[in-house]
């Protein structure tokens, strides 16, 4: 169903550079340059999900000047990208408004830098999600990836982009792009 694919974009929990949990700090360009794309893909939802009441004053500063400030006046069209983006403090959080919304469980799709087991071709990813009658739910890490209890919550797991690569390390907007594009390409 391409009509209902929701994006989140993970600040907590997520791994630091040593492998334990952390919160990793939102990005300006993280929250503008993923609401475009997700505008011109016709993404419905754009969740960030950061629980540390800083980090949450930043994107609601950012949202705040674009959708109702003064940002509005300045470029309609970031309001218009903006304006999908929703603060949530954890991924339950979204599992629960994407419930109360459409009545449904998404089906989860995560996103990893790294090969996983029983990952899925982009190819397949699109065929799914052209064919399931559930809101579907794309997850993009921050920091040094996603935990395996995330993993462990998602119905499938994507390739990596760029993966027989010798230089892998693209931002998450740069890799939210491209893999928005290939499960879902020119069809919205």
């Amino acid at each position: 169903m391409l009509n209902d694919i929701r994006i989140a974009l993970i600040h907590y929990p997520v791994l630091g550079k040593d492998g334990k949990i952390v919160s990793s700090a939102v990005t300006n360009l993280d929250v503008h340059d993923i609401a475009r794309t997700a505008r011109s893909y016709g993404i419905r939802k754009y969740y960030i999900v950061t629980n540390l009441p800083a980090q949450q004053e930043v994107v609601k500063t950012v949202l705040n000047y674009w959708v109702e400030g003064a940002g509005r006046e300045y470029n309609i069209s970031r309001t218009e990208a903006l304006k999908l983006v929703e603060l949530k403090s954890y991924i339950e959080d979204v599992l629960d408004a994407i419930k109360q919304d459409t009545g449904k469980e998404p089906l989860l799709f995560f996103t990893s830098a790294k090969k996983r087991p029983n990952s899925i071709s982009y190819k397949e990813g699109a065929e799914i999600i052209r064919k399931t009658e559930r809101p579907v739910l794309i997850l993009f890490g921050t920091s040094w990836g996603m935990p395996q209890e995330l993993v462990d919550m998602c119905h499938y797991v994507l390739e990596p982009v760029r993966e027989k690569s010798d230089y892998n390390h693209l931002s998450v907007r740069a890799a939210a792009a491209i893999i928005i594009d290939r499960l879902i390409g020119e069809e919205v």
